[in-house]
């Protein structure tokens, strides 16, 4: 009898092979992303040659040749002994907390100080995922804080603090106040105006519009103007509000148009059966809004959201046009003392200016990033 040779089939699975080693690690990153083609070498090395270019230049001016102690202009000038002078630190070491306050009295900086805690307890409190008590942070931030800030920053006589007037404050302090009301106010009175826009209602729709289009179509310098210069014309004096209060509002009322275009662009991404939906579930409009369709709105609007909140806060240097001592205008005050007169103490000024506004901007821009990853925005899954 013949025997047939028998035939195994293998069950398990064969391990798998690791990547070849040009495809792991470093090599392959590179590989992938960098030389993936022709076109990418060259783009790549294009780039190299210009942060060739660039950042050893501004490393040895910002940081290698730079003058970090100094007490006037002498520290800063170029010598037979130092041929080569970065930026002037020292200049902005000694004018930092003018930089910080502005004119606020010096004995009543703490209130500064307390105000700028606060608002930072705030911010990590409302926005960090495991921060507790979301309801009681939002009633904290919306309510709380601005009721506190503005008796610790103009003055409360039951609390003894004595009255600061707004032409005193200055420096970080009024970009922060001016772009923190900008950001805050724009969302809500945006919200509103995109859905006054979508009415039915013809004369709430009508206003919407024409408030949307007619801020949108000029600079925010001429809505400043207007809210300063023009507003008081039309009011008696003594009724006239406060310069930095007609900065705000008109800021907020800038801003507050873009963000309604925003939203609308989000609403109008919303799938028509989630309307239908919500309305056979039996929700009313506001609920149907509230609950349904605005949150989907605002994760699909999140990156335009915050990329306006960025311009907002860069845009909050106009306010010095208008006669605001905010940030910008404490530098341009500070460089021209004869103390600190250098070719150099302009250009160090406006560099600890970009890293401010720089840093601000990356951490809003981080944190969208984060919130979209977590909410899964692109829906990618």
């Amino acid at each position: 009898m013949t025997m047939r040779p028998q035939a195994f089939v293998r069950t398990e699975p064969v391990p798998a092979m690791p990547p070849p080693a040009s495809g792991r690690g470093v090599t392959g990153w590179l590989r992938e992303n960098l030389f993936s083609g022709p076109l990418n070498i060259v783009l790549t090395l294009l780039s190299l040659l210009v942060l060739w270019w660039i950042v050893p230049p501004l490393l040895n001016f910002l940081i290698f040749d730079a003058v970090w102690v100094g007490e006037d202009r002498a520290a800063c000038i170029v010598t037979p002994d130092r041929p080569r002078v970065g930026a002037c630190w020292a200049f902005v070491a000694e004018r930092i907390n003018f930089f910080i306050y502005g004119f606020y009295p010096v004995n009543e900086r703490w209130r500064v100080d307390t105000f700028f805690a606060l608002l930072a307890i705030g911010i990590v409190w409302l926005l960090a995922t495991w921060a507790p008590n979301k309801r009681v942070a939002a009633v904290y931030f919306f309510i709380v804080l601005p009721i506190v800030s503005i008796m610790l920053l103009l003055g409360f006589a039951p609390l003894r603090l004595s009255y600061v007037p707004t032409s005193l404050w200055g420096g970080i302090l009024v970009t922060v106040v001016v772009s923190a009301v900008g950001i805050v106010f724009s969302l809500p009175l945006g919200v509103v105006l995109a859905l006054g826009r979508r009415s039915r209602m013809p004369a709430v729709r009508l206003f919407s519009i024409i408030f949307i289009e007619f801020v949108r179509g000029v600079p925010l310098i001429t809505v400043l103007f207007m809210a300063s210069v023009m507003l008081p014309l039309f009011v008696p004096e003594a009724w006239s509000p406060d310069k930095l209060l007609r900065a705000l509002v008109g800021v907020a009322l800038f801003a507050a148009a873009y963000m309604a275009e925003v939203v609308r662009a989000g609403l109008q991404a919303i799938p028509r059966g989630q309307y239908e939906g919500a309305q056979a579930l039996g929700l009313s409009y506001w609920k149907m809004m509230g609950l349904i369709i605005l949150p989907q709105a605002l994760r699909i609007t999140i990156p335009n959201i915050v990329n306006s909140n960025i311009a907002l806060f860069k845009d909050t240097t106009l306010v010095f046009i208008v006669g605001i001592f905010d940030f910008l205008r404490t530098i341009e005050a500070a460089r021209i003392d004869p103390k600190w007169a250098t070719p150099v103490t302009s250009t160090t000024g406006y560099a600890f200016a970009a890293l401010f506004y720089f840093i601000c901007c990356f951490m809003m821009s981080r944190y969208a990033r984060g919130v979209e990853r977590r909410l899964e925005t692109g829906h990618k899954r």
